[in-house]
């Protein structure tokens, strides 16, 4: 007989689609659909622990938003298959930008474009600041 392989204590779900539409016009999303945008700044996540990422992406954001900076690419690595353990971070940082407390700074989250990354990396559009 096979021993059960143990079961971790949390599951995995697939990385949505992100799926924010945002007070974005068409012009942004074409713009970002055919690669022509230029981000602001670059957040690697890479590396880290979820819980380092998610400080790290915290951060950011604020550095971001304080600077009116309107275009973050954030790049999360591919979502890969529960067995891996991998992927984790890609898997959570939809939740991680909605319950933020920049979400109300965040306009549209987009999948980026090839040349940034395509499925491992988003971009966060930033709103711009009023008055």
């Amino acid at each position: 007989s096979t021993a059960a392989k143990p079961t971790p204590g949390w599951t995995f779900t697939p990385a949505p689609v992100p799926t924010v539409k945002g007070n974005l016009d068409g012009h942004w999303d074409r713009r970002m659909a055919k690669g022509g945008v230029q981000p602001d700044v670059t957040i690697d996540l890479h590396g880290h622990t979820l819980a380092s990422a998610y400080a790290r992406l915290d951060l950011a954001l604020g550095q971001a938003v304080a600077a009116d900076m309107r275009l973050m690419l954030l790049i999360t690595g591919k979502a890969r298959a529960p067995e891996t353990g991998r992927g984790a971070i890609r898997a959570a940082v939809l939740d991680w930008l909605a319950s933020s407390r920049h979400a109300g700074d965040i306009a549209a989250v987009r999948n980026a474009h090839p040349r940034h990354g395509g499925d491992g990396a988003l971009y966060i559009v930033l709103r711009r600041r009023r008055g």
